[in-house]
């Protein structure tokens, strides 16, 4: 696989009342095109700060990040962020929240319709499409907002724990709804968790951050897919992966 997007001595400073706070120091890391890489680490490790300076949204303090081999200087219409508070617009319908970065884009009414109807449909909420947000569930929402990012037909997928405030099951069935539409898409995910097990069921590789974005493992996962949360628990694989990101983290956090 080719590397799609590189980062190289990065380093991102927040500046307040003349004091610099360093969020991540001299970070570098490769993602391979159509991998899925999850990001495991503790609160404040910088986690979120690396995904906005992925996305284009932040400048780097030092250092660079790269998309297919060229500097990323700004949001890219190829890489979609899936943040982790809710951001559909509360005066749009799911139909209409869904259809925007096709009306950004200037795409035609009844293409946008037919594009955003196809997504609604795949992540389950058909039925809903003339629903506004405070119509819907937490785990709707999500959906929602998945297939809104989906609709600009990104090669990038990047996720800031997007189903952390969400309860068991619902995160459950959104992970394999991620995977299935991954599996079809064939995209290459960033997605940021703090959950090991979560790490472990999604991702083809696992990549623990310690304090300011320091890299403390960087492991393949090689459980055969599809994957199951209930059997993977008692697969002797699993465990032993399990109890190495642990101890990473349990390290980064001394």
């Amino acid at each position: 696989m080719t590397a799609l997007l590189h980062t190289s001595g990065l380093t991102k400073r927040f500046a307040k009342d003349d004091v610099a706070t360093v969020a991540l120091r001299d970070f570098t890391l490769s993602i391979e095109e159509g991998s899925f890489v999850a990001v495991l680490g503790r609160s404040g490790c910088g986690k979120s700060t690396l995904l906005n300076l992925l996305a284009g949204l932040t400048e780097p303090s030092e250092g660079e990040v790269r998309y297919k081999d060229r500097p990323l200087s700004g949001p890219d219409t190829e890489i979609g962020y899936l943040t982790q508070s809710d951001t559909l617009m509360p005066w749009r319908g799911v139909q209409r929240n869904v259809e925007m970065p096709l009306e950004i884009r200037g795409v035609p009414s009844a293409e946008r319709r037919r594009v955003a109807a196809g997504l609604i449909e795949r992540v389950g909420l058909a039925g809903f499409e003339h629903h506004y947000p405070r119509e819907l569930s937490g785990g709707m929402r999500r959906r929602a907002s998945l297939a809104r990012m989906l609709a600009a037909d990104p090669a990038t997928l990047l996720m800031d724990e997007p189903f952390g405030a969400l309860d068991a099951q619902l995160r459950r069935e959104l992970q394999e709804e991620l995977l299935r539409l991954w599996a079809e898409g064939g995209q290459t995910v960033v997605f940021v968790t703090h959950d090991i097990e979560e790490a472990l069921l999604l991702g083809d590789r696992v990549v623990v951050l310690g304090p300011i974005g320091t890299i403390l493992l960087d492991r393949a996962v090689e459980l055969p897919r599809p994957r199951s949360a209930d059997a993977l628990r008692v697969d002797p694989a699993f465990v032993a992966l399990h109890t190495e990101l642990a101890a990473a983290l349990r390290e980064g956090a001394r």
